[in-house]
């Protein structure tokens, strides 16, 4: 069936009627969405939204996030023919998943930039549906968690990172993707007793009240029982995931702006989300995956994995 799927199916983010089910298109041909979920603006019926945020205006070191989304897209190509592996259900087949498409705004008004994110999440929460975003820069996270707290109250976040992102900015109009945690704090909007850092390695002199598991603990303990701990914290609160690409080694996710050494292989990155399965997940992202620093493409892989792992967790409490 597959063979014969894959003679006649082209252009399946265009030409699929079903938002449901998998997808045996050539990979290396036809429109490149999300996992090769049909493109659409139209939310009724869609339990998922996949969208990209191609900003990387905040950024304190290299530019280029801002081709990301177009990236892990394409890299997510190699994906949409079987369930994910190791889950024991095809989140593809069971729920409507859909690409809708890129954030669109200005990218010469700047401080216009948060309010329109935040409206664009709002408008997809508001619809019913949950969120898995691709980014752009890490800044990008804290419009979208103004919109998840709106809906939600404060949530419980699990960040994974190599930067706590919590250096002191009391500016609340100044966009910095170092800062954004700090003000997602400050403003309320996350709880971060109960949050967890994972795969921090660099100091940070305000880490707040959030529990850091460091990369040495990860490789130390093991992913699992990093797992089980970030598990025990969140508990049953609405939580929300954000993947910051460099919480991988350099070795793994070369491609992304600020790298730094001593950081999680793919495997126990792997191991980790799976292992988070349960919790109430609301929504996630995956940020910081920068192209132009991506040689090999192997950043962009491990953005696509991250952001269909977000999608099987999502589902999972909901199958």
């Amino acid at each position: 069936m597959a063979l014969e799927d894959a003679k006649t199916q082209i252009d399946h983010a265009f030409t699929r009627e079903d938002l449901k089910g998998p997808s045996f298109e050539n990979v290396f041909g036809g429109a490149a969405s999300f996992l090769r979920r049909k493109y659409t603006k139209d939310l009724a019926g869609v339990d998922v939204a996949v969208t990209g945020v191609p900003f990387d205006q905040a950024v304190t070191n290299r530019p280029g996030t801002r081709l990301g989304p177009r990236a892990i897209r394409e890299a997510s190509l190699l994906q949409p023919c079987d369930a994910p592996y190791g889950w024991g259900y095809d989140v593809l087949s069971e729920f409507a998943i859909a690409d809708y498409g890129d954030l669109a705004f200005d990218y010469a008004d700047v401080p216009a930039f948060p309010a329109t994110l935040q409206a664009h999440i709002a408008g997809i929460l508001g619809a019913g549906a949950g969120s898995v975003t691709l980014g752009g820069d890490h800044f990008i996270t804290l419009p979208i968690l103004k919109a998840y707290a709106e809906k939600y109250g404060p949530m419980s976040v699990i960040q994974f990172d190599a930067h706590g992102d919590t250096w002191a900015d009391d500016d609340m109009d100044r966009i910095d993707h170092g800062t954004f945690m700090y003000k997602a704090a400050k403003l309320g909007i996350v709880d971060p007793t109960h949050s967890v850092q994972i795969g921090i390695r660099t100091d940070n002199p305000e880490p707040l009240d959030f529990t850091i598991l460091d990369a040495r603990e990860v490789h130390r303990e093991g992913p699992e029982a990093i797992a089980e701990r970030a598990r025990r914290i969140v508990g049953d609160r609405p939580c929300y995931i954000t993947f910051d690409i460099d919480a991988l080694d350099p070795a793994f996710a070369p491609g992304t702006g600020t790298p730094v050494w001593g950081g999680l292989t793919s495997n126990q990155a792997a191991v980790m989300l799976r292992a988070l399965a349960g919790i109430d997940l609301k929504g996630g992202d995956v940020v910081e995956v920068s192209p132009p620093f991506d040689t090999t493409g192997a950043t962009a892989i491990a953005g696509a994995h991250v952001a269909t792992e977000l999608l099987c967790l999502w589902g999972w409490t909901r199958r």
